[in-house]
């Protein structure tokens, strides 16, 4: 009897290479391409990759295949994408703290304070962009 491996479990290239329908020579090169990916190499040389890995190729392959973007331009994105999910509590923090009465006595400008929030707006739209694309390649 086969079992399927958890979510969290490792998988090989050619596991990785069949879920997201990618030849695993295309997985190498993006490898070289786009530094987020980072598998796990073994004795012989092996790959093996995290769940993380998994989801940034799935957005890889969505913005190279669906969307048209050159490698380039997914590279941007991306790491828009990825800066998105480590800098928003940061800036939401800072937005949650800090309104138009009190930004002279916190030491933050005004303007500071209108980049930050149309930042934030921009990201959010980015994000809410590429999970729209993740849906669609997962039904």
């Amino acid at each position: 009897m086969i079992t399927e491996k958890s979510v969290s479990a490792y998988k090989t290239i050619s596991e990785v290479s069949k879920q997201i329908d990618v030849p695993s020579h295309v997985l190498r090169f993006w490898e070289t391409k786009f530094g987020q990916v980072k598998p796990i190499k073994r004795s012989g040389g092996r790959r093996y990759y995290r769940s993380e890995d998994v989801d940034v190729l799935v957005q890889i392959r969505t913005l190279l295949y669906k969307e048209g973007y050159t490698i380039k331009g997914a590279k941007k994105v991306l790491k828009t994408y990825l800066k998105t999910q480590l800098n928003e509590p940061k800036i939401k923090e800072l937005a949650k703290h800090t309104d138009h009465n009190t930004l002279e006595s916190a030491s933050v400008s005004e303007k500071k304070m209108d980049s930050y929030i149309k930042a934030l707006d921009i990201l959010k739209d980015s994000e809410m962009r590429l999970d729209k694309l993740i849906l669609g390649i997962s039904k």
